[in-house]
């Protein structure tokens, strides 16, 4: 969209070993309901329902207890059928519009699960949410402590949009934007915002924002009067388009796995 142009506003295991040369194998005992997600059955909330029916059993005998561990040595099974950890996925959709970001649709809308069908075998899910106007960058993992970090509001994840409103916005309503903006939930502002286009257009604004709210950016630009008639996330955690057009994606790769788990 050009040169940045105008006005810009921000606000500001230890591993040992002995002489003799043996080692001992750490195992990490995880809660059984994290197991039985890592296997792709469920989430973890879904995982207690069915411990708590006696449907699972760890090395023959039910369990019910909801904080009982297991490790990766132990023979947990789901009516019968032996569970196996999941091998991670990540996978990044550039998002079109009319895409429901869900994983199903009672009203037999598309979702964007139909966009990355047969991308892999595991069963991921959309980490976080683009509404249905909204386009640009979605993760998709199976992974579910990075989804925890990547959506939970004390990591504070950076999300970069690139707007475009049905009129000029006026230089004191973009500084209110990262100054902070009372609405029903409360305070929101911007990380930074600046204007886009090419000198003198108004209507294109670049922001940043850490706050996960729910339709946040175009909540903000409604309570100033404005309409945002295209919103494109162009970058999410660190994670930027590059070569994935329009309703593509592709996998990570193991480098861009790692700055994910360290991202804010």
């Amino acid at each position: 969209m050009g040169n940045k142009k105008g006005k810009n506003y921000s606000n500001k295991s230890k591993i040992s070993s002995n002489k003799s040369e043996t080692t001992k194998e750490v195992v990490e005992n995880i809660r059984l309901n994290k197991y039985i997600a890592n296997a792709g059955i469920c989430s973890r909330r879904e995982a207690d329902k069915l411990i708590a029916k006696g449907d699972v059993t760890v090395n023959g005998d039910p369990v019910t207890e909801m904080g009982h561990k297991v490790s990766d040595t132990d023979d947990v099974r789901y009516l019968g059928k032996r569970l196996k950890k999941e091998r991670f996925k990540y996978i990044l959709l550039n998002k079109p519009k009319n895409y429901i970001t869900t994983v199903s649709d009672t009203h037999n809308r598309q979702t964007v699960m139909n966009l990355i069908e047969g991308a892999c075998s595991e069963r991921v899910y959309p980490v976080g949410r683009l509404d249905r106007n909204t386009t640009g960058l979605l993760l998709f993992t199976n992974d579910g402590e990075l989804t925890k970090r990547l959506t939970h509001p004390s990591y504070g994840v950076k999300k970069t949009y690139e707007a475009v409103l049905d009129k000029p916005l006026e230089d004191h309503d973009l500084e209110k934007l990262t100054l902070g903006i009372e609405l029903e939930d409360g305070l929101s502002a911007f990380d930074s915002a600046e204007y886009n286009g090419a000198p003198g257009q108004k209507t294109i604004v670049m922001i940043s924002i850490h706050s996960g709210k729910n339709r946040i950016v175009r909540r903000m630009f409604a309570h100033l009067g404005y309409d945002v008639v295209k919103l494109d996330r162009i970058e999410f955690a660190g994670l930027k388009k590059g070569k994935v057009t329009r309703g593509k994606w592709r996998i990570l790769d193991k480098k861009e796995v790692g700055f994910l788990k360290i991202a804010k």
